[in-house]
């Protein structure tokens, strides 16, 4: 099966989209009830994770721990200015591998994929490839 592009609109500089409905409807649309689900994330300044999606409040903390672990501003060099948005995506990660089973993805009860902006707002993608066992 070939990649599947999600188009992502990011509104705010850092925001976490629970996009794991997104990623379900193209497993769903594939057909393949056993097999494996990358998401890839093309840009150097987002991200991918697999965290908690029932609570606001963990995404809420999320995004206040890594803004103290790497301030926006913090005597940087890169010229455009958003230094801390690329070592916030390498921090976090470009791409998360889950299991389908019965054409559902493998996750846990409290898990969704959420797609993490660092230097937004911004027109993003996210690329959903599908491998059948």
């Amino acid at each position: 099966m070939k990649s599947v592009r999600l188009d992502i609109r990011t509104s705010k500089h850092t925001q976490m989209l629970d996009i794991t409905r997104e990623i379900q409807r193209v497993v769903s649309e594939s057909g393949v009830k056993d097999g494996l689900c990358t998401v890839f994330i093309p840009h150097t300044t987002a991200a991918v994770t697999i965290n908690e999606n029932a609570d606001p409040d963990v995404v809420r903390d999320f995004k206040t721990e890594i803004g103290k672990i790497v301030p926006w501003e913090d005597g940087y060099h890169h010229m455009e200015g958003n230094s801390a948005a690329h070592l916030k995506s390498s921090m976090i990660g470009f791409s998360e591998q889950i299991i389908i089973e019965d054409g559902r993805l493998l996750l846990g009860t409290w898990q969704g994929i959420y797609f993490c902006e660092y230097d937004g707002p911004r027109h993003r993608k996210a690329m959903v490839k599908i491998q059948e066992d």
